[in-house]
């Protein structure tokens, strides 16, 4: 759970069910899908969900993209990595095993965003771009955005090479010799310079990547594994 309201849906995913239709063991995804989203009411033939490819590609998702992804990945919205929405009802999902889920809410405009933010998108700011497109489109106001950071890498966890330093001034951590990448802490910068409130960012602190965590994570577990749901809906 990230925003505990009335008026919106939201959730995470764990290990071991994998949600994924193309990573992983996906014999029983949709089935994981359905029970797993059916606990917040969440009609899973109903998902949208992306080819996430790293980009900082927006889509929009009007009640006639329902269902695109949620049964087939053949559907799913192609090269995209944040879905928007305005239309109640329309769950958005996103797909991540160290990448950073971003939900975004803003409650007086009701208009929701469900962002995969991993190193590459944050280089090219996808959640201010998010922002911007929900305030050019839905006069969604930054301060009044609501915004939540689900299970991810960490620090901890997040060793890079060297070069990063070249595509990031700021969320690079040095020990021992070694850079770690802190994309919450860089997300979060991003965010406020958006205009989004400190006090509107809830951080669910998970590492998604320590030998001890109960999620999917590439870095740790190798390309084959599964994938853990994000997903968002206005109600």
């Amino acid at each position: 759970m990230i925003f505990a309201r009335k008026d919106l849906a939201c959730c995470f995913s764990a290990k071991p069910y994998n949600m994924s239709l193309c990573h992983g063991d996906t014999q029983h995804s949709l089935e994981n899908r359905k029970k797993f989203l059916g606990l917040s009411d969440i009609p899973h033939q109903d998902l949208v969900c992306a080819k996430q490819i790293h980009s900082n590609n927006i889509y929009k998702a009007e009640d006639t993209d329902k269902g695109r992804g949620a049964l087939s990945y053949e559907t799913a919205i192609c090269d995209t990595d944040a879905l928007i929405t305005g239309e109640r009802k329309l769950p958005l999902g996103i797909f991540t095993a160290d990448c950073l889920p971003v939900f975004i809410y803003e409650p007086q405009v009701r208009v929701a965003a469900m962002v995969h933010a991993g190193w590459r998108s944050t280089k090219k700011l996808i959640c201010q771009r998010v922002i911007k497109k929900m305030s050019d489109e839905f006069d969604a106001d930054p301060e009044r955005l609501l915004v939540g950071f689900g299970p991810a890498i960490r620090s901890c966890c997040y060793e890079v090479q060297d070069e990063f330093t070249r595509h990031f001034s700021y969320g690079l951590d040095k020990k021992d010799g070694k850079y770690y990448l802190d994309l919450a802490r860089i997300n979060i910068k991003q965010l406020l310079e958006s205009g989004v409130k400190q006090d509107s960012i809830y951080d669910s602190g998970i590492c998604t990547a320590c030998p001890e965590s109960a999620y999917f994570s590439f870095r740790r577990d190798g390309a084959g594994c599964g994938r853990m749901i994000s997903v968002i809906m206005l109600k």
